[in-house]
């Protein structure tokens, strides 16, 4: 053994005793109480551990711009219409340098996998992805990232973007996303995206039904798609605000389609609650989409950060913890049993979501263990628990000490 990490919870079964993991070569060798090896150590103290948290949707690429951008007019934010003039003068380095902080950010915060969405067109060209693109290879010591083109500002209504995306598939994205809504053909920008990956054999990823109202959704064509390309199991579609502008049994219908189609969903309640409502001055609806009520039908689901310091969400601290407390409260989420899921939705369930077949906490796998302040899941996301150690692949990649009372 190179590592044993002792007396942790294990974040599938908290109420069971606490456990030692044995780590060889970088994978779990195995998972017992009081395992006798002599190796170095790391006392959990009886905390909860799991295999990494999971960002499933973020945008590194147009992170932290906020202080670039023009104030807001009214109540329309307006986030896509302030980027665009700034992307022309985004460069390789800026881009890499911006992202960096964003990352490093969220491995403090124990995340050691991540999907991170770049936009392509002709405004950006390539830059924004090879400024994330740079950060992969550098930063695999403490994180998985893997990239999905998509193109924000429309498809068939912008030329030259379309061979963006083909060059980006080209250059090693493994996903494919898209943003519709801001198409003037969504069925045509749609259909594209799944032809683009059957071409290339990738997972596709998109922004979907963002809006105030349900009407004019674009999910059934997404879901007539992936059943007739047999793509189930991957696709994901972020945002669905429409979702949350919709009785319950509505719901319920769409999420057993999903379900059936094995389309999964990610909840992105930051940008969505900051964004939605804005046709409103009062009494103004929260807009995000209910995750534990998707779950309770069959849909995987993930919850996620989205913007980080930019004008669709001016905050952040790259938590996956917080950001499900944050869908918790908003919500009202309150049983342990859907606090729980509210965990999992940020770590098993979004390594489900990203197809990565080698996540958890068992041997063979990855040795990616993250101890949390926390003896179970649901306390980790009431009381908004920190890590306090992350290990990646058997490696210690961030010590976080805990905060001491200095009694007079």
């Amino acid at each position: 053994m190179d590592l044993v990490i002792r007396n942790v919870r294990l974040s599938d079964a908290p109420e069971q005793a606490p456990v030692d993991i044995g780590i060889a070569g970088g994978r779990i060798a195995a998972i017992v109480p009081g395992l006798a090896a002599a190796a170095e150590s790391f006392d959990a103290g009886g905390r909860l551990a799991c295999a990494g948290l999971v960002e499933t949707h973020i945008h590194l690429d147009k992170s932290r711009i906020i202080e670039r951008c023009g104030p807001e007019e009214g109540r329309d934010v307006a986030a896509v219409k302030r980027i665009r003039p700034l992307k022309p003068r985004f460069t390789v380095e800026d881009v890499r340098a911006r992202a960096e902080k964003t990352l490093q950010r969220a491995i403090l915060n124990g995340t050691t996998r991540m999907r991170t969405h770049v936009e392509v067109d002709p405004g950006v060209g390539m830059r924004g992805f090879e400024g994330v693109q740079s950060l992969v290879a550098d930063y695999r010591w403490a994180i998985d990232l893997e990239i999905c083109v998509f193109p924000q500002e429309g498809l068939t209504n912008y030329p030259g973007t379309d061979a963006l995306l083909v060059e980006g598939l080209r250059r090693g994205a493994k996903v494919i996303g898209a943003a519709p809504r801001y198409d003037t053909d969504h069925p045509g920008q749609i259909t594209r995206i799944f032809e683009l990956a059957r071409e290339f054999d990738v997972d596709i990823d998109m922004h979907l039904d963002f809006g105030n109202t349900p009407e004019e959704p674009d999910i059934p064509l997404v879901l007539e798609l992936t059943e007739k390309h047999r793509r189930g199991g991957r696709v994901a579609v972020g945002h669905m605000t429409k979702l949350s502008t919709m009785p319950p049994a509505e719901v319920a219908r769409l999420g057993k389609r999903l379900a059936d189609a094995g389309i999964a969903v990610t909840v992105l309640p930051a940008t969505d609650l900051f964004l939605m409502g804005r046709d409103q001055e009062h009494d103004i609806r929260r807009g995000v989409a209910d995750a534990n009520l998707l779950l309770e039908h069959g849909v995987n689901c993930s919850i996620s950060s989205n913007n980080v310091l930019n004008p669709a969400t001016p905050y952040g601290d790259c938590s996956l913890v917080r950001m499900a407390n944050l869908h918790a409260n908003v919500l009202q989420v309150s049983t342990p049993e859907r606090l729980r899921q509210c965990f999992h939705m940020i770590s098993a369930r979004s390594a489900r979501l990203l197809n990565h077949a080698d996540y958890g906490l068992v041997p063979g796998n990855p040795a990616d263990v993250v101890v949390i302040d926390a003896e179970t899941p649901e306390q980790a996301i009431a009381e908004i628990r920190h890590p306090v150690a992350v290990f990646k692949r058997g490696r210690r990649t961030v010590s976080w000490p805990l905060p001491e009372l200095h009694r007079p």
